[in-house]
């Protein structure tokens, strides 16, 4: 770097016609025209740090910014004078997607709008009125994209009138996706829709609405020659057969069907069934399909489905890349085995809340889903680690997630350290051990994400198995979860500030017995590696003390932190302190809620 220099001797030394070359091997020699065309390779963050190498690679990033066409600041949570900095350097970006949880009025975003821009995400709108909807209407003819997370504190009335008037000027539009938190579903009333539904619409995402309303509806606007949905998105009160029924023969061209309901009551006559399953084969051109009961108001699942339901589906849906069934209390192996012998192109595959499937489904899977990439079983208790041991057929797998099946043991790590191809890696409430957690850092992968979260049988010596084994784990992981864990304490987290040399993103939370010391070798970690936490999430971590604010207070701790979890801890009655830090640091959010990382789960009460 600059400022570094290195002599390099030619010539035999002390002779007659020696000479001594000096030079610096900085980067900073080469043109900026060139840096420039380097950085244009990388992401918005990276070329943001490279900005700060030294004055040469400020004024390359400088040049690359203007050029970018797209801007995601999903990631980041900044506040109104900030975001405007941000954006004012980047004035090209057609593309823009703000997290703006951080925003406390619509001026914010008033203000960044423009004709230039074509998609737009707006995310946790907790502070934004409806009042958004008109500011898009004015200042973005030109939007094809919009998505937007209102929380519905307002009048449903205002979100209409405001949502009618949008549509009217919004002629380009192809994707819509709206969703409105903590709100009865009559707050999202798709009515506007039915008046001024842009003739381009492609894509429609709606959350919540009520699924009887939605039917009468698509039954009124089904026979308008150029509306010709391609992907639907719906969270309901309750998915019924006259539902899926509706949709398929009115949208024939859908290829992207997403259903999720959250009945607040046992749904009765009115519930999915067999037909309604068998109708889906209507749609020839379908290639991702999801149908979730949430179990969110009331403990509830689809008890009218049955293998006949999930045979039927199969016989005419083996082009679906991508599966999603939640909630299918009565299907057994025999109906879940159906759809991955006859979807041969399947790449995500995703089974929830299911009573009844087994180890069966998965035994002899040879020649069967090869191109999976993703494979989530969650909360299905039958499940043991025989159902795992064919993965290493699996030879795309990317993704696996058996979070909740509470019989996976330690025997089925062995197979997981063997599928070198494994990135996200969630075993949360497994029935695993620290022999468990040996083998799998024994192994060769180059996991990024783990989740251990109630894995009760770990203790501080399997999480240093983990990391001081010969494998790569070490240098590979960004993401790490060992909430309620009670055999976790300052030991396993010393292990992990040392040995997890990337990690970004730890979340401690019910781990009682991790005290302030913990955290300050988080903030001391070698190499000043604790910059490079992001998310910290210390949720009812009851042994920390009101002090520990102390190791806050200095500005070179955690200076690259992003979000904070301090709920349930003694750090709640220290919030006039956090203010004095969020006034440094303006770009971070203390939670003293019980969110998950980001406020993802409970943005809306903020």
């Amino acid at each position: 770097m600059a400022g570094t220099a290195k002599g390099h001797h030619t010539g035999e030394e002390g002779g007659a016609g020696s000479s001594e070359v000096v030079f610096e091997p900085s980067m900073d020699k080469f043109p900026v025209h060139i840096i420039s065309c380097i950085l244009e390779k990388l992401d918005l963050e990276s070329v943001c740090t490279a900005a700060c190498v030294s004055p040469t690679f400020s004024s390359a990033a400088a040049q690359v910014f203007p050029s970018l066409s797209s801007l995601d600041l999903s990631g980041h949570y900044l506040d109104e004078e900030t975001l405007k900095q941000v954006v004012r350097r980047v004035q090209g970006a057609n593309s823009l997607t703000i997290d703006c949880l951080q925003l406390k009025n619509d001026t914010s975003i008033f203000n960044i709008l423009g004709e230039h821009i074509e998609d737009l995400s707006l995310l946790k709108c907790s502070s934004l009125s409806y009042h958004i909807l008109s500011a898009i209407r004015e200042r973005c003819p030109n939007l094809r994209s919009l998505l937007i997370e209102f929380a519905g504190c307002e009048d449903p009335q205002l979100f209409k009138n405001k949502l009618t008037e949008m549509l009217q000027k919004l002629t380009l539009l192809e994707v819509l996706s709206i969703k409105i938190r903590v709100t009865y579903f009559d707050v999202f009333d798709v009515r506007p829709l039915e008046l001024f539904l842009p003739k381009s619409l492609k894509k429609l995402k709606l959350q919540q609405t009520e699924g009887r309303t939605f039917v009468h509806w698509l039954d009124k606007i089904r026979d308008i020659p150029w509306f010709n949905l391609q992907s639907l998105s719906l969270v309901l009160d309750v998915i019924s057969d006259s539902l899926l029924m509706t949709v398929v023969y009115s949208l024939p061209l859908l290829v992207e069907l997403d259903l999720e309901d959250r009945p607040f009551m046992d749904p009765t006559a009115l519930d999915l069934t067999n037909i309604g399953m068998q109708c889906v084969q209507s749609c020839k051109h379908l290639i991702t399909l999801a149908i979730v009961r949430s179990s969110m108001y009331c403990p509830t699942a689809f008890t009218r489905v049955d293998n006949m339901g999930m045979f039927l589906l199969s016989e005419g849906c083996g082009r679906l890349e991508s599966v999603k069934l939640g909630g299918f209390a009565n299907v057994t192996d025999a109906g879940f085995s159906s759809i991955l012998y006859s979807c041969r192109k399947l790449k995500k595959f995703e089974v929830s809340n299911s009573r009844l499937l087994s180890d069966l489904v998965f035994h002899n899977m040879r020649g069967v889903a090869r191109s999976l990439i993703e494979l989530r079983l969650l909360s299905c208790r039958l499940l043991t680690s025989e159902a795992l041991e064919e993965l290493s057929s699996l030879s795309k797998l990317e993704v696996l997630d058996t979070s909740g099946c509470r019989s996976i043991a330690d025997p089925c790590l062995f197979v997981i350290s063997s599928v070198t191809t494994l990135t996200k890696l969630n075993l949360a409430e497994a029935d695993i051990t620290d022999k468990g957690l040996a083998l799998l850092g024994m192994g060769s992968l180059g996991i990024t994400q783990l989740c251990i979260r109630g894995c009760k049988r770990v203790t501080d010596k399997g999480i240093e198995r983990l990391f001081r084994a010969e494998g790569k784990i070490g240098k590979t992981l960004s993401l790490l979860d060992v909430s309620r864990m009670p055999g976790i304490t300052d030991a396993a987290i010393f292990t992990i500030a040392s040995a997890a040399k990337a990690l970004t993103d730890l979340s401690l939370r019910y781990c009682f017995h991790v005290t302030d010391a913990a955290v300050k070798m988080l903030v001391d970690r070698p190499n000043h590696k604790g910059s490079l936490v992001q998310k910290l999430d210390l949720f009812e971590c009851r042994s920390l003390s009101g002090d520990s604010i102390m190791l806050l207070m200095h500005k070179s701790s955690f200076r690259g932190l992003r979000w904070l979890g301090v709920g349930g801890t003694l750090l709640v009655d220290k919030r006039d302190n956090f203010s004095t830090i969020c006034n440094v640091r303006p770009w971070l959010v203390v939670c003293f809620d019980g969110c998950e990382f980001g406020c993802h789960d409970g943005w809306q009460f903020h």
